[in-house]
């Protein structure tokens, strides 16, 4: 068989935001990192709300607009366009902080460069030369909200694992991470370690162990 006749394997980006809004609880008020976790704001289960919240002051964040129907004042914290929800609000920035540090965001989405099996979460700099040093507000993010979800490739470009035993790049917070998407599995932290929830389609279990740095205990 040639690899164009394969199936393709794993999850596309938009696959792996839509299966991490599966997991959000239904009324959630849920915060999205700058990324892939973006693309999150697409989705929300049938028969479930959530209520999106940027950290440049909005609350009630939509989707994307349509191409030319951008409104060049209502952007996230990326600065990519969004679209606002029936009952939306706008605040300063202040408060919106004042929001994540008092506790009163459930869920967020972030991206990794690395997370260890502790739970510790690397995604603001490698530390290295030229390294542009800005944490932005993920260190108010992962202090400040109960449940922090991570969307990631499994790998970086150049194959490295991003799921590691320690993490070797400056850590955005300690033991914060709770689950754990990437385009080849579902992995869960736990007390114990990395475990394994759900493979995507076309991926083995054999290939998830081999890309990652860590242990991964097997699905329940």
């Amino acid at each position: 068989m040639s690899a164009d006749s394969r199936k393709p394997t794993g999850w596309s980006r938009e696959q792996m935001a839509a299966r991490a809004a599966r997991d959000i609880p239904e009324g959630s008020y849920v915060n999205l990192g700058i990324g892939i976790p973006e693309l999150v704001a697409r989705f929300v289960p049938e028969g479930r709300e959530f209520i999106y919240h940027t950290e440049n002051g909005l609350l009630g964040m939509g989707p994307p607009p349509a191409a030319g129907e951008e409104e060049p004042e209502l952007i996230n914290a990326g600065k990519k366009p969004v679209t606002i929800v029936p009952g939306a609000s706008f605040f300063h920035h202040a408060d919106s902080f004042a929001m994540i540090r008092g506790g009163h965001i459930d869920v967020c989405v972030l991206g990794a460069m690395q997370v260890s099996a502790e739970g510790d979460l690397a995604n603001w700099s490698t530390g290295r030369p030229g390294a542009i040093p800005a944490v932005g507000g993920a260190m108010d993010l992962v202090a400040g909200v109960e449940t922090i979800f991570v969307i990631t490739q499994h790998t970086t470009k150049t194959g490295e694992p991003k799921l590691v035993e320690r993490c070797s790049f400056p850590l955005t917070g300690k033991g914060v991470v709770s689950r754990i998407f990437t385009d080849l599995a579902v992995v869960d932290v736990t007390p114990a370690g990395f475990r394994l929830s759900e493979l995507a389609p076309g991926v083995t279990e054999a290939e998830v162990r081999e890309k990652s740095g860590a242990p991964l205990q097997p699905i329940r």
